[in-house]
């Protein structure tokens, strides 16, 4: 193993959103001086909002930075064949203070075609749920792209969506033309592709503080939405305590759930970076020469070069993420 590599922690990069509130400082103890905090991007390398590594010798290195000077040895040698400096996922914890608006992302295809840049399949682990919060995900009758139409021109669109009551540990795929938003009083983890292309197609008539309303996206998203989409968005797993269980496995990454009440001796075999989420408690990840602590809310990047590892904790959960 390369002696420079090992548990990587990044500064989380705030964003203030108009739906924000404060669990994310609150809840998880994390420092900024906005109002609205919405969103903690854990690990970026979206453009204009690359992450800074805050802790041990690498301090102030930033991940393109890493990606550049390590290559297969963060990331693996067959991940970095496939994105050479480029991170393939965007880690983030969200809290909906209000309602997201209603929103969809683009595929691969259409994403490089229009933006040149990654589509945006995502799923999401509910962090924390106030009493009666929702989700919203996909449509709750057949719909054909008329009837969508007539319903978004009528202000009636949110009669034919899919509303989900959830709780914490609550988990959902969000495939790429899945009409979706994160409902009010909810906090979740998010893994992502890289990509924060959004088809804003609904907003709830919301103004600005500035008494403007958000830009919508609704002539990009008419033929971007998948329409017949099966009911096959929340998943089930199993919660086996002190082993990985498998949550989320598509083309873009891979999510294992862990509920860790002892000591998890890890080999990754994996020809990749592990990223461990934690969504409560505590946990001490340990090398061969370097232990790093994780607590709720935080977010630790598993060098592919880091092959021996122990995870210990007397009560975590943690979301286990690698490609």
């Amino acid at each position: 193993m390369n002696e420079l590599l090992y548990p990587i922690k990044f500064e989380p990069i705030l964003k203030e959103r108009i739906w924000g509130g404060t669990k994310l400082k609150t809840y998880f103890g994390k420092s900024s001086k906005l109002e609205k905090v919405g969103e903690s991007w854990e690990i970026s390398d979206v453009k204009g909002d690359t992450s800074v590594v805050s802790n041990g010798p690498l301090q102030g290195t930033t991940l393109k930075e890493l990606l550049t000077k390590y290559k297969g040895g963060l990331i693996g040698l067959q991940n970095y064949k496939i994105f050479n400096d480029q991170f393939p996922l965007l880690i983030k914890f969200i809290d909906a203070k209000e309602d997201l608006s209603i929103q969809l992302h683009p595929n691969d295809q259409l994403a490089k075609e229009r933006h040149n840049s990654f589509g945006k399949t995502e799923m999401w682990y509910v962090v924390q749920a106030d009493e009666n919060a929702n989700l919203i995900v996909g449509f709750n009758q057949k719909v054909t792209p008329g009837v969508y139409l007539e319903n978004l021109e009528n202000k009636t669109l949110p009669a034919i969506l899919n509303t989900e009551k959830v709780k914490a540990g609550d988990t959902f795929f969000i495939e790429v033309g899945r009409i979706h938003a994160i409902g009010a009083g909810v906090m979740v983890a998010e893994i992502q592709q890289t990509s924060d292309i959004t088809y804003r197609v609904y907003d709830w008539d919301r103004l600005d503080d500035h008494g403007n309303s958000r830009e919508l996206h609704n002539d990009l998203a008419i033929d971007a939405i998948n329409y017949d989409m099966p009911d096959n968005f929340k998943i089930s797993y199993e919660k086996t305590v002190n082993q990985t269980n498998e949550m989320v496995e598509c083309p873009y990454f891979k999510t294992n759930f862990i509920h860790l009440t002892d000591t998890l001796i890890k080999h990754n075999s994996k020809d990749s970076f592990l990223i461990y989420m934690c969504v409560e408690g505590e946990a001490e990840i340990q090398t061969q020469d370097y232990k790093e602590t994780i607590k709720l809310g935080e977010t630790v990047l598993l060098p592919a070069a880091v092959e021996h590892f122990k995870i210990l904790a007397k009560n975590a959960k943690l979301l286990e993420v690698y490609v």
